[in-house]
């Protein structure tokens, strides 16, 4: 399965927690493994926390720091710190199902991440029944 996702500016983290729960519940299967996978190298996956939009500002904050944009990055694309930063953050996450529902915890969340936007990008998306 492959979801599409739209981004708006050269670094966000979108919550698409909702959209991989319809594919899991789509799908009709109950227990298993669910892998989401970005088949980009600008941009990444993770789970962290959704309840507070505070906390993606302050990822892509800290990450802008470690990884800066201006640097004498020998990439001629000009994009070396979309790479770097994905090679940081991961380019999947594999999340349990039980029930028909995403093993998440209280606060968390899926989230994509975007390192050289803004773009049109994909998310695979794998199911693995128990």
């Amino acid at each position: 399965m492959r979801l599409k996702v739209k981004t708006h500016a050269q670094t966000e983290m979108i919550d698409v927690t909702g959209e991989v729960q319809k594919q899991v519940t789509d799908s009709g299967m109950e227990n298993g493994l669910c892998m989401v996978f970005v088949p980009h190298t600008t941009a990444a996956v993770t789970i962290n926390e959704s309840a507070d939009p505070a906390v993606k500002q302050d990822i892509l904050m800290v990450l802008n720091k470690i990884v800066p944009w201006k640097e004498a990055y020998r990439h001629m694309e000009g994009n070396s710190p979309a790479h770097l930063k994905t090679t940081l953050v991961g380019s999947s996450e594999v999340i349990g199902v039980e029930n028909g529902q995403l093993v998440l915890g209280t606060w968390q969340g899926i989230f994509f991440c975007e390192f050289d936007g803004p773009r049109n990008r994909k998310l695979d998306i794998r199911l693995i029944p128990a």
